[in-house]
């Protein structure tokens, strides 16, 4: 799709009109401008209710659910109204219009027509005068819902189409394509590393387990950011089966490193001015009489050992391993670490918002500032020593489940925090409600990029 600004409308092009609730035009007294409300003033004319004073993350999702409901029924070119809108307004109406053209249809032998539009159509917006700001906007816009859509692929993906070595293989072209070091460290080298937690989670599947390393240098930094992703291509829960309901959806386990991994992509392509080193410790973690046993005791890359009381809890296993390295090797300003850890979080916040887990204050205020700005929320919940004793084991150093009905979610942060070495900078998102859930936009459960957007926002500094 090309994006572009124009000064005047042209007769010839659909133009949409976006309108704040409360606004009736003469003669048309029935369109109250609510928001999602459609009302053809024309053949060439498209007026879309915004509803009442909407907040920039909302119009994501009114023009994205537009564009999705009406996909196949575009013309070729579109002018969209956006006199007397901010650059960050503009930036968020087209990274939903060009979202509203995701195509799910992944493996259908026999998909639905989708509108050229999306693919070689032209989307023109419509301002006083040309401004460099909403050139800028519309890069921005366009880069991020691309990173986005890419992001939905593997996360949609299944897995016997996603294994370690797809994300690793995803982040060697990438890399290639945009600039940044990519690393794999495969089994032997974690051997050699002795990053025995991820190789202890990854000893039932056929599929090795490895560690995928991205360095973004740009020419000038003043801080590094490292970013740490589970990677676990599917969970059967191990020898601590889960049930059989729900485990297809086991397949989106990888929602961290996908954050990860948009992020660094993202940043890469928008020359953002941090170093960002992203660590993705991936595995699956399957059934197997080889695979790891509760009550085992296992070794980890920070020397610390680890009673196993539940093998279902090996995001924070591989997570150790991945912070620890990320945190000794590259020595960041600041880490964050992204997981679907928890079922204890949707409990908590339902899927609204990711759970955010820091000693930090003002590492907390930046990362829920960003989520505000992106509509990609967060809600901060306690990380208290008092809640130290719950991973306490009597035979090793820590224990990686605390086996009660309550703060699970608290217990799996409080965990990941014996790994940090006592960083002063760092914070875990829970994104297990956030990563893949019910939206108008697909039958089923889907992917939704979260993290990318949030990520961006808060590397780049708006905040």
């Amino acid at each position: 799709m090309q994006i572009k600004q124009l000064s005047e409308a042209t007769e010839e092009l659909l133009l949409i009109r976006p309108f704040e609730q409360g606004f009736e035009p003469e003669n048309q007294a029935m369109f109250k401008a609510e928001k999602g409300e459609i009302w053809w003033y024309s053949s060439r004319e498209l007026w879309i209710g915004l509803g009442k004073s909407p907040q920039l993350p909302g119009i994501i999702k009114i023009f994205r659910s537009l564009f999705f409901k009406r996909k196949d029924r575009w013309p070729d070119e579109i002018v969209l109204d956006c006199k007397g809108r901010t650059p960050d307004w503009i930036e968020n109406a087209v990274n939903g219009i060009i979202l509203g053209g995701y195509d799910l249809q992944l493996y259908k032998t026999e998909p639905k027509p989708l509108s050229a539009f999306f693919k070689t159509g032209t989307l023109s917006v419509l301002a006083e005068k040309h401004s460099p700001e909403i050139d800028d906007a519309l890069y921005i816009a366009q880069k991020t819902a691309l990173v986005q859509m890419r992001i939905m692929d593997l996360m949609n993906a299944p897995s016997n189409y996603k294994n370690p070595a797809t994300l690793a293989e995803w982040a060697t072209e990438s890399g290639e394509k945009n600039g940044y070091k990519v690393t794999v460290l495969d089994k032997s080298r974690l051997e050699e590393l002795g990053m025995l937690a991820l190789l202890a989670v990854g000893k039932g599947s056929e599929a090795p387990p490895l560690m995928i390393v991205l360095e973004y240098e740009p020419e000038h930094y003043t801080r590094t950011v490292a970013l740490v992703g589970k990677g676990v291509t599917f969970d059967t829960g191990g020898i601590s089966i889960k049930t059989a309901a729900n485990m297809h959806l086991m397949k989106s386990d990888m929602g961290g490193a996908a954050a990860v991994l948009g992020a660094v992509e993202l940043a890469a392509q928008l020359k953002i001015p941090v170093r960002i080193i992203g660590v993705i410790p991936s595995t699956e973690n399957s059934v197997d009489g080889l695979s790891m046993k509760p009550g085992d005791v296992i070794g980890s890359y920070s020397g610390k050992t680890i009673e196993v009381i539940d093998t279902d809890a090996e995001g924070r296993l591989i997570l150790a391993d991945g912070l620890s390295y990320a945190i000794r090797e590259f020595k960041p300003d600041t880490v964050i670490d992204l997981a679907t850890l928890t079922g204890s979080v949707i409990q908590t916040l339902g899927y609204e918002a990711a759970g955010l887990f820091t000693p930090n204050n003002a590492l907390a205020e930046s990362l829920a500032q960003a989520g505000d700005i992106t509509g990609e929320r967060m809600w901060r919940l306690p990380i208290w020593d008092s809640y130290k004793e719950e991973i306490a084991s009597d035979i090793a150093d820590v224990k990686n489940y605390h086996g009660k009905p309550l703060a699970g979610a608290i217990v799996a942060a409080k965990f990941l925090e014996a790994f940090t070495d006592e960083h002063p900078a760092w914070a875990h998102l829970d994104i297990a409600g956030t990563a893949f859930g019910d939206t108008e936009f697909a039958p089923g459960r889907a992917g939704t990029a979260y993290g990318v957007r949030l990520l961006r926002v808060f590397l780049s500094g708006i905040i």
